[in-house]
């Protein structure tokens, strides 16, 4: 698999919540981090994830936000 997305990172798929048209799919990445995405249930079903699974959750953007109280 080659991106042009530097942020790359390998976890383990710990939970999927589908819903009626999207899925929740959480990724363990380690040392306590964990990354949650939505997806259409398509690609869920497109990808074969499954709580266990290897996956990469990518992360592409533009804009970091940082906030504060």
């Amino acid at each position: 698999m080659k991106l042009s997305a530097r942020n790359q990172l390998k976890g383990t798929v710990i939970a999927i919540e589908k819903g009626a048209v999207n899925s929740t799919v959480r990724i363990d990445v380690g040392n306590g981090a964990v990354i949650t995405s939505m997806i259409t249930n398509a690609a869920v079903a497109d990808l074969g994830l499954t709580e266990g699974a290897t996956a990469y959750a990518i992360v592409k953007a533009s804009d970091v936000m940082v906030a504060v109280d």
